[in-house]
């Protein structure tokens, strides 16, 4: 019996292996290319965000193509959860972390929007779409201008609210 257990664990455990096989043709080996074009790894300060540039304007089109049917109206939150507010949405019992409330840095959230968005099509945007819709986010947050240029110039550049809402981790094993 113990050997039957043993052979009915191990056909369980090689079912995901199988699923992978060539045998069904899904998908392919990524390319040097493919891994290059999504290889964005994006700073605090900046570093790592590529060419390309938009504004706010220019963002409410895609976002209202591409981002209102799950943020809503506005990034008000409609599936998902909204991302307009100030540090002050963080205080009480039921903290509201948003782009405006929480971030304490601009540049990241090029590298959000470029990876993760849209939910059903991650990646799908171009860069100058992902610098406009972050310029839309911003704008929504109060942080830029409608007509404001966003690029890897502008973007670390801008102060977010709760910027000092954050300390050093004194941990010696933290850089």
């Amino acid at each position: 019996m113990l050997n039957s257990f043993r052979l009915l664990a191990l056909a369980a455990l090689s079912l995901p292996v199988l699923a992978q096989s060539p045998t069904y043709h899904v998908g392919r080996a990524a390319t040097p290319a493919d891994i290059a074009a999504r290889d964005i790894t994006v700073g605090p300060d900046g570093t790592g965000l590529p060419a390309g540039e938009g504004t706010a304007a220019e963002g409410a089109v895609v976002y209202a193509n591409r981002c209102e049917e799950c943020h809503g109206p506005e990034g008000r939150g409609a599936d998902q959860g909204g991302f307009i507010g100030k540090p002050a949405d963080l205080l009480g019992d039921s903290p509201k972390k948003t782009v405006g409330s929480y971030w304490p840095y601009a540049a990241p959230l090029w590298g959000y929007v470029d990876r993760a968005m849209p939910f059903d099509r991650p990646g799908e945007l171009t860069r100058d779409q992902v610098y406009s819709v972050v310029a839309y986010i911003l704008h929504l947050n109060g942080l830029i201008g409608e007509n404001d240029k966003l690029n890897a110039e502008t973007l670390p550049k801008i102060q977010m609210p709760n910027r000092d809402g954050f300390v050093p981790d004194p941990r010696p094993d933290t850089p």
